[in-house]
């Protein structure tokens, strides 16, 4: 049984198909990678897996239940977490107060004092715990998205969705990144679902690769025989994947 699977997963938006029959499976412990090109349907496989979007036909089966009954506001509770394509942050409130309000999620039953323990030492394990009563406002983009991240992780999460993380940040950060995502797997025992377009990045962190083009799943493999495939050579016109080669 996988962990986490989209079963026969389809999805329109009018006349916009943008997830057609598409299956994966991603495995417990893993880095699942899933790209394509703009528009290929990958955040909208998140926004499936979280509850935000309905899907038209098949399902969404996390630890061998179905999510589509779920709310979307239960999805935390279950053990999944994501991040944002763009930061989604509160920017007049402090860094904490941010990394709180994933916290407050999953603690119905702890004191005030013990969730800001849990959120300030969150925020010292992703290395900005020094910014912790500053507002989010100002701060350094590659900041912001460790804030998002602590967000995610406080909240205790068995699968995180990471949407681009490496968005907006520089060669020696996207490189940070790629060793801070596996240690994230190792230290959490967390399943890693990633979607990203820095091919790099994801071929050399993920132990599986799932590639959508306009909705449809066009290839699924490990990352070496991925950077081989015609059809997804094809569909990034080889620039990209020459890169990560």
């Amino acid at each position: 049984m996988s962990f986490l699977s989209l079963q026969n997963a389809s999805l329109r938006f009018g006349g916009i198909v943008a997830l057609d029959d598409v299956s994966l499976e991603a495995e417990e412990g893993s880095i699942f990678g899933l790209i394509g090109p703009n528009g290929a349907g990958k955040t909208t496989a998140f926004n499936v897996i979280t509850r935000l979007y309905r899907l038209d036909a098949g399902d969404v089966v996390f630890e061998g239940k179905s999510l589509l009954h779920a709310p979307p506001s239960r999805i935390v509770k279950l053990g999944i977490a994501r991040t944002f394509q763009n930061v989604e942050l509160f920017p007049t409130m402090t860094v904490l107060e941010n990394v709180l309000v994933g916290a407050h999620t999953v603690s119905r039953f702890e004191s005030e004092r013990s969730v800001r323990a849990k959120a300030q030492k969150t925020l010292d394990y992703v290395g900005i715990g020094d910014v912790a009563r500053r507002p989010a406002a100002g701060l350094p983009f590659g900041t912001l998205k460790r804030v998002e991240l602590a967000r995610a992780l406080v909240s205790k999460p068995r699968l995180l969705l990471l949407d681009e993380p490496a968005g907006g940040l520089n060669h020696g950060e996207v490189d940070e990144l790629a060793t801070f995502i596996r240690t994230l797997r190792d230290d959490l025992k967390l399943t890693v679902l990633l979607v990203e377009h820095h091919m790099n990045l994801v071929m050399r962190v993920s132990d599986h690769v799932h590639v959508l083009n306009f909705g449809r799943t066009i290839a699924s493999g490990p990352p070496a025989e991925i950077q081989r495939d015609p059809k997804v050579i094809e569909a990034y016109l080889g620039g990209e994947l020459e890169e990560a080669s």
